[in-house]
């Protein structure tokens, strides 16, 4: 079995545009989706994506919103203090960013992780500070709610203290375990059948 997880290319910050998917999508969303082929084409079976902040609501998306061909799904999905919801106020900055000015609510609604979780979704790791004032943990508990709701194998952590930007952690107090709790989930969803 060939396996692995991909991080999510770095979200360029532009206004997003709609597909006739009705997806904020972009050349970060596109990249992400042939790099999923390639590894397909390259007989990997089990694909999962890793993603931060912007880059966590990039592989969100990919991961919940794979489109028509079935090449691009993945198996499992990391988030750390992810953008996961472009209907609430908590950071409008984000989502002026990633869908522009005007976007629509229709668009904010389908292009807002927790409304595009359904049953046959991937497993997701989900990690955030409770201090981050940039995303707030709001994000990460409203997608957790969502994969609870349609009973989708998922954890989440949210330690008391850090930033927004934390990357590893390295250093970083309490949160510096999220490293060691992913690796462990990771090498858990790259055993499943």
């Amino acid at each position: 079995m060939r396996s692995g997880p991909l991080a999510a290319p770095e979200r360029k910050h532009g206004g997003g545009h709609e597909q006739s998917t009705g997806h904020s999508t972009g050349d970060g969303l596109v990249a992400l989706q042939a790099e999923i082929h390639h590894r397909r084409d390259q007989r990997a079976d089990r694909i999962g994506l890793i993603g931060f902040s912007a880059g966590g609501h990039l592989a969100g998306l990919a991961a919940l919103a794979p489109g028509d061909d079935p090449r691009e799904a993945v198996q499992f999905a990391l988030l750390g203090y992810a953008i996961t919801s472009m209907e609430t106020e908590s950071y409008r900055p984000a989502r002026l960013i990633l869908l522009g000015e005007d976007a629509s609510p229709h668009l904010r609604r389908r292009t807002s992780l927790d409304a595009l979780v359904t049953e046959v979704s991937p497993p997701f790791f989900l990690w955030h500070t409770a201090e981050d004032i940039y995303v707030p943990p709001e994000h990460s508990y409203r997608l957790a709610s969502a994969l609870a709701a349609h009973e989708v194998p998922h954890t989440v952590h949210v330690f008391a203290h850090g930033p927004h930007s934390l990357a590893l952690a390295e250093g970083a107090g309490q949160a510096a375990v999220w490293t060691k709790l992913a690796q462990s989930w990771i090498a858990e969803q790259t055993r499943m059948p």
